[in-house]
């Protein structure tokens, strides 16, 4: 139950019909894991502490670096050194104290993210390579949790949800059958400091529909963003029959 603190607290999101005090309720029993904490899982982490997500488990096993400071917005100057989920755990405390976070500072092998994922209501995926994509959407599937993965890189990004739980619905592996070139990062390519604001912001508006069951999700759709043009594209991704990943899971 929401005490009336954190019922003023929310007032403007339950305020919305298809929130509500049931949807709020939802989001504050609600277990979200957060794996990376750069500049996709800044803005995801702010705004789902913000929005009221009870448990917020974060995990990445790199530091703080001058040069993430300039999209990296959970992150400020005196983070610089610290370990990443030392500093997001920092800000999302005091941005909502009532917030339970978990800090997992180091890279995760299978077993270790199966058994997060095992237990999340919802992941996001913030990651910058496809090595770690691509587990984690297996995991997800293994587990049918649901998966938001957003990817961002010199002015460019997209979206796209994976919601294992429908039957026939595409997962990321689908989206790309084969591996695809680790070395386009930020660190070589660049990018935009306020995309990544605008595709992890997306992202948490994903999370927070999914979680309350509001709204139509962009399962079976990935959503484009060129920044250049400012203008959004919307694909249709069918299920792969022959997907090593989602194709032999009933």
């Amino acid at each position: 139950m929401l005490t009336d603190e954190q019922l003023l607290r929310y007032s403007r999101q339950i305020m919305l019909g298809e929130i509500d005090i049931a949807g709020q309720e939802q989001l504050q029993s609600s277990k979200v894991l957060i794996i990376g904490l750069g500049g996709l899982g800044s803005p995801v982490a702010m705004y789902l502490a913000s929005a009221g997500v009870g448990s917020l488990t974060l995990v990445d096993d790199d530091e703080v670096e001058l040069s993430n400071l300039q999209r990296q917005i959970i992150h400020d100057q005196q983070s610089v050194g610290e370990s990443k989920v030392d500093s997001a755990a920092k800000r999302i405390s005091v941005i909502n104290s009532d917030v339970d976070v978990v800090a997992v500072n180091k890279r995760l092998d299978e077993n270790g993210l199966s058994e997060l994922v095992k237990n999340a209501d919802l992941v996001l995926d913030c990651t910058d390579n496809f090595s770690s994509r691509f587990l984690i959407n297996k995991c997800c599937v293994a587990h049918k949790t649901p998966l938001v993965s957003g990817a961002a890189i010199r002015m460019e990004g997209q979206l796209l949800t994976v919601d294992p739980r429908i039957e026939g619905s595409p997962c990321y592996q689908c989206l790309y059958p084969k591996a695809g070139d680790d070395e386009l990062s930020c660190a070589n390519s660049g990018v935009l400091a306020p995309l990544v604001g605008v595709i992890g912001s997306m992202q948490a508006i994903e999370a927070i529909k999914v979680l309350c069951g509001v709204g139509e999700s962009l399962v079976g759709r990935l959503q484009l963003f060129d920044a250049k043009t400012m203008q959004w594209h919307t694909l249709k991704l069918n299920a792969d029959k022959c997907c090593p990943v989602c194709a032999s899971i009933s």
